[in-house]
């Protein structure tokens, strides 16, 4: 998996990138979470347009990602979530928990 962020507007944009599956990945992801809420970030929009995969194990972390941007008085959004993470966010639920929509800018102004 593949990381990149940028700041948009007043909110972060994490794109993620190939297969994700936890692990190392995982917790690169969560210390860049943590470096944007110690630098006062409160909006954080996950791009899963290139994501062709994702574990069980991923979708904890987004969760986790989730919890930790509440817990420090911030939100998370999904955007360009594909089909197949649709489906999987469908089946498990999670579709009631997490806030998506088609578009960055559209997670963005959803702020």
């Amino acid at each position: 998996m593949k990381i990149s962020d940028q700041v948009k507007d007043d909110a972060v944009v994490i794109s993620l990138e190939g297969k994700v599956m936890g692990g190392p990945d995982a917790t690169m992801f969560h210390g860049k979470l943590h470096e944007f809420t110690n630098a006062g970030k409160k909006k954080v929009v996950v791009d899963l347009a290139k994501v062709e995969w994702m574990s069980s194990v991923g979708l904890g972390m987004l969760i986790s990602a989730l919890t930790t941007m509440k817990n420090n008085q911030g939100d998370l959004k999904l955007a360009n979530v594909t089909q197949s993470i649709r489906s999987l966010l469908t089946i498990t639920r999670l579709v009631t928990i997490f806030k998506t929509y088609d578009t960055i800018d559209e997670a963005i102004a959803a702020f």
